[in-house]
């Protein structure tokens, strides 16, 4: 959840949605993200909505605090529940993000959930997850998330070398989250994930192979791996502007992410987006949560700076937690700002995210020049040629390397 936001329009004090954003609701999967903003300390590349404890002392009190946070989140499930109204649905995924999810105590996030049960209901197959580090959990605290309803977990791995953690500013020990894989197998979470960043300054392809052989070591059943994005304003951008470590390069990336499909897929996982792999057995294994996403469903995004979408209606919370918790104690929307998408916006964006999904997009979202485009992909090897005769953009290989710019043409 990166830590700027847009401007948009103002939010309805109740955070009332506009008719037309309810209509034929029933047909849409409904989610809830509830976002953690605290960490024990900042990782330098970090650019998400989060605070550590000193960042907080002296800004936010009371409000602020991480002992108080969950009644405050389970103010906004309630206040959710006021607008959507007699909504039917139930809730089919929730994902706890942050930050670290896992520094409040796992009771804590269970009673946010029940807050999600209670006025929501889930359904009988909902996925559950929350976010970890490795070294804010152990057997115990795991037992107790999954006591509370949790079925699915994602560790942040990042790299299985200490000298990459180090460039990272991660505090985990190499092995530990794998040793928290088998703790989760051990406390009965049914689906499992490692998160990778490769294109660390400093870290080699041997490097690279290593962090992937130990993260398939553990035995998750779902991998993901991103490529390092460098943000203004992080300790990591500051490090390689004073010439301290080496900056990014595109090329090395590429070759990095060439090594993940060919290790991962190797050992039986297959990619369903760009940067996500799950096991091959059914889709089970698959984040439902991040689906929902990317094929346009309708989602709760609680917390400060969460993001929400319901029938073309986007909007977002401001981003401090005493601002946040301020306004929720005065019976106000936290929202600071939304937009109302219009057919085109909601045409290019199912465009731009479902490109990135193995099953690709209809091509009859393409305007005449996108088709076109899409033509010319198949014949550059960006597209493949049996999807597309079946009337489907689905990006080969090469063309994931360069999916931002099959999108920039295909959007046309």
């Amino acid at each position: 959840m990166p830590s700027a936001l847009p401007d948009g329009d103002p939010v309805p004090e109740s955070g009332s949605l506009p008719p037309d954003a309810l209509a034929g609701r029933e047909s849409r999967p409904l989610g809830f993200y509830l976002h953690v903003p605290y960490c024990a300390t900042r990782c330098g590349y970090c650019d998400f909505n989060t605070y550590t404890a000193a960042e907080l002392r002296d800004s936010g009190g009371v409000l602020a605090s991480r002992e108080n946070y969950a009644s405050t989140l389970t103010d906004e499930v309630r206040l959710a529940r006021k607008v959507l109204g007699d909504d039917p649905r139930r809730v089919g995924t929730v994902f706890v993000g942050g930050g670290t999810p896992t520094l409040l105590p796992p009771e804590d996030l269970g009673s946010v959930l029940a807050a999600v049960r209670d006025e929501f209901g889930l359904t009988e197959d909902a996925e559950v997850t929350t976010e970890a580090n490795p070294e804010s959990v152990g057997p115990a605290s795991l037992e107790r998330l999954r006591e509370a309803g949790f079925n699915r977990i994602s560790f942040g791995m990042q790299s299985a070398r200490a000298h990459v953690l180090g460039v990272l500013d991660r505090s985990h020990t190499p092995g530990r989250p794998e040793e928290c894989v088998a703790e989760a197998r051990a406390a009965g979470f049914a689906h499992i994930s490692l998160d990778l960043i490769y294109g660390t300054p400093g870290e080699s392809d041997d490097d690279w192979r290593a962090s992937l052989d130990a993260a398939l070591s553990a035995g998750p059943d779902h991998v993901s791996a991103y490529a390092l994005i460098v943000e203004d304003g992080t300790r990591l951008a500051r490090r390689i502007r004073r010439g301290e470590v080496p900056p990014t390069d595109d090329d090395v990336h590429a070759d990095r992410y060439l090594i993940a499909e060919e290790t991962l897929s190797a050992a039986g996982m297959h990619w369903y987006e760009v940067s996500n792999w799950a096991s091959a057995s059914g889709t089970s294994a698959r984040c439902r949560h991040n689906e929902l996403y990317w094929t346009g469903g309708d989602w709760w995004g609680a917390g400060p700076g969460a993001h929400s979408h319901v029938g073309g209606v986007r909007w977002w919370n401001v981003k401090h937690p005493a601002a946040y918790a301020r306004a929720l104690a005065e019976g106000r929307s936290p929202g600071a700002g939304r937009e109302v998408l219009t057919p085109e916006d909601r045409r290019v964006e199912r465009i731009l995210l479902e490109l990135r999904l193995a099953a690709g997009c209809p091509l009859s979202l393409l305007a005449p020049a996108g088709a076109e485009a899409a033509r010319h992909a198949v014949g550059d090897g960006l597209l493949e040629p049996g999807p597309y005769e079946q009337g489907r953009a689905v990006l080969t290989l090469r063309g994931r390397l360069l999916a931002d710019a099959v999108v920039r043409d295909l959007v046309d």
